[in-house]
């Protein structure tokens, strides 16, 4: 996986970010969801690095970035914080401004860097989620039974830290079997690398810190915004899994419309996890979005 891509850990403000860089052009960086790592990508980056500067990376907490200490308000690992680390990155690699895709966990990443770092974008693309504002204000009983993830890992340390480490792998292949649509397969030497890194304690700590800070400081960030009217303003894809619970839960335009003025997207034929589900039909809308 990305042979033609070369290494970097680079320091951003004292938490190291794990990345990998390929192909020439314009820049993009790709992130990834959970319980995943930049693996998710490979696909599809690869694809793209053939007209684009792509850069994956892992997440401050996930993969081989760095894990910094927890804080009592969770704010270490707030969305503000990792859209910053990525602006750090993407910085000391030469790209001042970029194109951002952003699935599951790394699409709120994407959203809050648009909204605290509007000059470093040039376009975004979210995939397969609603805003984590709009998620918790319309939780019913089909969100609580389908993203009862978000409830459990937000939980008080340590009781999901211990209770995933019993069993990370099984956590791990259960949660992509649940969350993927009819059929899907992944390919096992990147479910390896999923394991070989979430089963680190200090991944599984980290991990829960960032659903802890989804329920509590980036929730006060976004009620900042709203009471402003701070939107997305640059242009913004939005891509969905037409079998997943956001693509049968959610009008999923009529939300992101409350959120961004320059609006595009449709459904794709997968679950959740559209960049190994459906890359090809990934890759197609992400070149014919992206800048050229």
């Amino acid at each position: 996986m990305f042979t033609e891509f070369t290494t970097h850990d680079i320091d951003v403000e004292g938490v190291r970010i794990h990345a990998r860089v390929g192909g020439e052009g314009p820049p993009v960086l790709l992130l990834h969801g959970y319980p995943q790592t930049h693996v998710m990508w490979r696909e599809v980056a690869a694809a793209l690095a053939q007209s684009h500067t792509v850069v994956v990376s892992d997440l401050r907490g996930y993969g081989d970035s760095g894990k910094p200490a927890s804080e009592t308000d969770h704010s270490s690992y707030g969305k503000r914080a990792m859209a910053a680390d990525q602006v750090g990155l993407m910085t000391a690699l030469g790209h001042n401004r970029f194109a951002i895709v952003g699935h599951d966990r790394g699409a709120r990443v994407a959203h809050r860097l648009c909204l605290d770092h509007p000059e470093h974008v040039d376009r975004a693309a979210v995939l397969d989620i609603a805003p984590t504002r709009h998620v918790f204000a319309n939780v019913d009983r089909a969100l609580a039974t389908v993203y009862d993830h978000w409830f459990f890992l937000a939980e008080e340390p340590d009781l999901p830290e211990v209770l995933i480490g019993g069993a990370p792998e099984y956590f791990v292949r259960r949660k992509l079997d649940q969350w993927s649509g009819p059929g899907a397969v992944f390919d096992e030497e990147a479910i390896s690398e999923y394991v070989r890194c979430f089963s680190d304690p200090e991944a599984i700590r980290a991990s829960c810190e960032d659903y802890r800070a989804a329920a509590s400081v980036d929730l006060e960030h976004d009620e900042v915004d709203a009471a402003a009217s701070r939107r997305i303003t640059c242009a913004l894809l939005v891509l969905w899994g037409a079998h997943g619970f956001v693509g049968t839960h959610y009008d999923v335009l009529e939300v992101w419309r409350r959120y961004a003025d320059d609006l595009r997207g449709h459904a794709l034929d997968c679950g959740h996890f559209l960049p190994e589900e459906a890359p090809e039909q990934t890759i197609d809308a992400l070149r014919d979005f992206l800048p050229s």
